[in-house]
């Protein structure tokens, strides 16, 4: 295992069940083997005729943090794909309930696609010659059961299945070359005039009992059958990826067929269709042994080994006392997260239906290499080793379910993704920005965080130099490289953009002194200074832009003491103020009497799901007595997406969007000032917005001054909410 793997915590002991001694017996065998090996990596390796992306499940020896990673000559990223699953399955063994749970992750993945906050918009820091981030913009075109029949076995399984019901003609293991699986997804490609070219992606599954080897396999072969020795164990590998690429071109052509093999690499705990010598684990593949969210950090599960009181009181007991016990301690040891598991049992009477679960973090690693290495000429360290290896068996931090052993299954239900309806335990992803600046610094993430951050000065004077501190914003995507004019790599930063509010602004990179040393760009900007000439409310905006393309603001309110600006009624504006813009000396009572009222308002909160515990936080200034309201909007094409309904938003500016009210709070003011006021949402608009996991949404503010013939303003902002 990489120093790059987070810090993560032991499982919480688990609610134990019973298992007979045959399934006891192999998931001790399993833990001895996970115990003498070392952690697993990703690596391209050519091992017989087809060059691979491989997730073997155990990696070299003494592996260290890689010394680069990179993409020197700028080989092509995928920008957006259309997914195909395509099961290989000529004897119906590849179970519905598991291609339900795999075909709607897939489905829900491309609903997501986009969306800062998952795993994949981490990958929109790799980039190629075109400049362009590689978008995880997902579309999937469905799923097919291919029923062609296996050819004659082209290897040796080192590990077959015992069932035979699962074992082709002739009852013979099914093994199928690397070699065999291509030639079969180039004529299924043929034969159904399916679409080639690196915006197409094709994902093979292979069912139980049909091993997959990149070579002849047998004792030394590299397969993906559950390896019982620890030779043959040190071959194998969970899935791989690999390209058939005619023209042979660097960067692909319409001919090219991208694709990811999936062999079952599950196990087989509680499927009641296999035999108890069948129903091992599958935890090399997935491992579900750590929980990050217990403590002490830095450490993995393991098995529980007994002191001297506890082995002298262990030989003791008769043998159903000493299978409970080696039961219980088994828990202990690491073990799937399946958080589709329930029900539990299913209609045919297993607890069977999470073995998808692995199959899915499976997809998941290969979705994320095939999109920043896809011809095998891309994104990689050293030692060839691809993006989710640097991460591997890292999934810190989960979102919910539990570690405990879900009785039935002899699995978990962590999950650390949300992907539309559906919820999901995926690996880590690697952050490039970790390798190039220490903060944050962390090299291994299940998402992308974006969130601008500054404090406002206070008791400002006009004339007086104050300062403004990005600085504190958080930017997971903060550092990498890009390739300006198709050139050559060079060095990319997260870029900040300040709106004073007074007509001025400044952009540039961090940290903000007045000569940005390297690894910095000039100019400076992340911290900034500024000095006010007039007394006013001035609403500040910072604007960040990762190196991914993400781009998010925040807002604050400055109140400056001092003379108002030339020309104004008091400091007002004479009109309709717009956020960014200078407004009056609050309290004035100059602006009274002035046409119109001048406000302010902008959306303060940041956190999706903290507006929908707390109420929308917004900030708003008035120079005067006021009354109004607040409306927040939503398009009417997200809200028919999240099934909300609300009034159509009438009397917007011309060419705007159709919007619909979600939201609504009353302004009421006895005189000008600034303040914050939390727009709170129905139950029925939170338990649908909570399933977003971002949302753009607009803020409009109208107010009437209480002047003899009062006048109306209306004010109109923007703002994104992240989850």
């Amino acid at each position: 295992m990489t120093n790059f793997a987070r810090s993560l915590a032991p499982r919480a002991s688990s609610t134990p069940l019973r298992l007979s001694s045959a399934v006891l017996a192999g998931l001790l065998a399993a833990l001895a083997l996970l115990a003498i090996a070392p952690r697993a990596r990703a690596e391209v390796v050519s091992i017989g005729a087809v060059p691979v992306g491989m997730q073997p499940r155990v990696g070299a020896e003494g592996e260290t943090e890689p010394t680069t990673y990179a993409n020197p000559s700028g080989n092509p990223v995928l920008h957006s794909e259309n997914t195909y699953a395509i099961y290989w399955d000529p004897t119906d063994h590849y179970h519905g309930d598991w291609q339900n749970v795999i075909d709607g992750y897939l489905a829900n993945v491309g609903l997501s696609s986009g969306e800062l906050g998952n795993v994949f918009d981490v990958l929109s820091q790799y980039t190629d010659k075109t400049n362009v981030p590689a978008r995880f913009l997902d579309a999937f075109h469905g799923a097919y059961t291919d029923t062609a029949a296996y050819p004659a076995s082209g290897c040796v399984d080192p590990a077959p299945f015992q069932e035979k019901d699962l074992i082709g003609p002739g009852k013979t293991p099914v093994c199928l070359t690397s070699g065999q699986v291509a030639a079969q997804l180039e004529a299924f490609i043929a034969a159904h005039n399916l679409p080639k070219g690196m915006g197409t992606v094709y994902y093979v599954l292979t069912p139980p009992a049909v091993a997959v080897c990149l070579d002849g396999g047998g004792a030394s072969g590299h397969c993906s059958s559950l390896s019982k020795t620890a030779e043959t164990y040190e071959n194998s590998f969970c899935s791989y990826h690999a390209a058939i690429n005619p023209g042979g071109l660097p960067t692909g052509d319409g001919n090219t067929i991208l694709y990811g093999v999936i062999p079952w690499t599950a196990g087989g705990i509680a499927d009641p269709h296999l035999t108890i010598a069948d129903q091992q684990p599958g935890v090399e593949c997935q491992d579900g042994g750590f929980d990050p969210s217990t403590d002490p950090p830095g450490k993995l599960e393991e098995a529980h080994e007994r002191n001297t009181a506890e082995q002298e009181a262990f030989e003791k007991m008769n043998k159903a006392e000493k299978e409970e016990v080696e039961e219980r301690e088994s828990y202990e040891g690491p073990h799937e997260e399946q958080p589709n598991q329930q029900p539990c049992p299913t209609t045919d009477g297993g607890c069977d239906r999470g073995l998808a679960d692995p199959i899915i973090n499976q997809l998941g690693l290969e979705q994320m290499n095939i999109v920043t290495n896809p011809l095998l000429n891309a994104w990689q360290d050293e030692r060839k080793a691809e993006n989710t290896d640097e991460c591997r068996f890292d999934f810190a931090a989960v979102r919910g379910g539990s570690s405990s052993v879900l009785p039935g299954s002899h699995a978990g239900t962590l999950f650390n993704q949300e992907f539309a309806e559906g919820v999901y335990y995926i690996n880590d992803v690697f952050n490039l920005a970790a390798l190039r600046l220490s903060y944050p610094g962390i090299p291994c993430v299940t998402g992308v965080n974006l969130d601008p951050k500054f404090t406002s000065p206070n008791h400002v004077n006009a004339g007086e130099v104050v300062s403004f501190n990005g600085m504190e914003s958080q930017i997971t995507l903060n550092a990498s490289v890009n390739y300006p004019g198709g050139g050559a790599p060079a060095a990319n930063y997260a870029t900040y953009s300040w709106d004073f509010g007074d007509g001025t602004s400044t952009s540039g990179y961090a940290p903000g002194a007045p000569v940005c040393e390297a690894p910095w760009l000039s100019p400076c900007a992340a911290s900034a200074f500024h000095t006010y000439t007039y007394g006013g409310t001035y609403l500040v905006t910072l604007t960040v832009s990762d190196v991914g393309g993400n781009v998010d603001h925040v807002t604050q309110f400055v109140q400056v003491n001092g003379p108002a600006a030339p020309g104004s009624a008091g400091g007002a504006s004479g009109g309709a103020a717009t956020p960014g813009g200078a407004g009056s000396a609050p309290g004035s009572g100059a602006g009274s009497h002035a046409a119109k009222p001048v406000a302010t308002a902008a959306v303060v909160s940041r956190s999706l799901r903290t507006a929908l515990r707390k109420g929308l936080a917004i900030g708003y200034s008035v120079n005067e007595q006021v009354t109004g309201h607040f409306e927040v909007l939503l398009s009417r094409a997200t809200a028919h997406k999240l099934k909300i309904g609300g009034a159509p938003a009438i009397g917007l500016p011309a060419g705007s969007p159709a919007e619909i009210v979600i939201a609504k709070a009353i302004l009421v003011t006895t005189k000008g000032g600034h303040s914050v006021v939390h727009v709170k949402f129905s139950k029925t608009v939170a338990k649908r917005l909570r399933h977003a996991h971002g949302v753009s949404l607009m803020l409009r503010l109208i107010v009437r001054n209480a002047a003899p013939h009062p006048e109306t303003t209306t004010v109109i902002s923007a703002a994104k909410l992240v989850g």
